[in-house]
């Protein structure tokens, strides 16, 4: 059941709101990671409860989904209310003050809109956890972080299975930057409490992803951004556990580039002013944009046991 407003989803996505407070600072502290990760589960929060109370069962059925995927939906409502509980009692017993939830645009109208968004939402939501957690001191914290993570992974199969995507796309899970997830979850963020605590992230200029997907490796595929651009750039994929960039080739205000062989499943591209196999955030001129690549079929080696 693949869905054209996976376009829709990842230019939502891609359009950056910088309605969370911000502040610039040198290192990131164990309680910055954990505000954010209390900022994206609220956000997870409040997303899936708006689905669950504006849209019954028969709706999601009458759209072809199944009583089980709601049955799922409900489980995985409670998870996410069960992280903001988690996380917000964590920072309060280390003194911090947790961030509330902030107002939120998710832009979704029905079953299927909501399920799309879903599967690209748990994506990040995992690959800002596997990106963080190089940065967690404590060891405990980084227990929790882990423990969240792999049912962010569960969440994230069960959600692309029902929009007849790949479920396993890739063996290895995509890390991503705290600023490139920032850029993508404050496209949702309308305003936050004054409150709260400025995250010490920054959001990177807009790039839309300008054709239909998923794609295919080894197509060519169009971007676009408004900023402007040195003469020479290059567009870089990021997808589980290879950063490939290609050269750019520009026309008129499309950019475009060729999908690396490798890469498959949910995958992040940004543009990039050098060629780089390991992303830096000095590096990122604009995204990143979320494109889904469709997995060749699988090859089981059975000499390998």
């Amino acid at each position: 059941m693949k869905s054209t407003f996976f376009t829709s989803a990842a230019a939502l996505l891609a359009s950056t709101v910088s309605a969370a407070p911000v502040e610039k600072r040198q290192a990131l502290t164990d309680a910055d990671i954990l505000q954010f990760a209390l900022t994206l589960e609220h956000l997870e929060n409040v997303f899936y409860k708006k689905a669950i109370s504006m849209m019954t069962e028969d709706d999601f059925t009458s759209a072809g989904f199944s009583a089980d995927y709601f049955n799922n939906l409900k489980y995985i409502s409670h998870d996410e209310e069960q992280h903001v509980e988690e996380l917000t009692a964590g920072l309060t017993a280390a003194g911090a003050k947790p961030v509330a939830a902030c107002t939120y645009d998710f832009g979704f109208t029905d079953p299927k809109s909501f399920v799309t968004l879903a599967s690209v939402l748990e994506g990040v939501g995992s690959s800002a956890y596997l990106g963080a957690a190089p940065a967690i001191m404590s060891k405990e914290y980084l227990g929790i972080a882990g423990s969240i993570l792999g049912t962010e992974q569960i969440h994230t199969a069960i959600q692309r299975t029902a929009v007849g995507e790949v479920g396993p796309a890739n063996p290895y899970l995509t890390a991503l930057g705290p600023n490139e997830v920032y850029t993508l979850a404050s496209a949702f963020i309308k305003s936050c409490p004054s409150s709260n605590m400025a995250l010490p992230f920054k959001a990177f200029p807009t790039l839309m992803a300008t054709q239909g997907i998923p794609a295919a490796p080894g197509i060519t595929f169009s971007f676009s951004t408004m900023m402007s651009l040195p003469s020479s750039f290059f567009v870089t994929f990021v997808n589980g556990l290879t950063t490939t960039s290609v050269p750019a080739t520009m026309d008129g205000s499309m950019i475009s580039a060729t999908i690396p062989e490798t890469t498959q499943g949910q995958t992040y591209v940004v543009l990039t002013s050098s060629n780089t196999t390991m992303l830096m955030d000095s590096q990122v001129l604009a995204g990143p944009a979320i494109i889904e690549v469709t997995p060749p079929a699988p090859e089981i080696d059975d000499s390998i046991m």
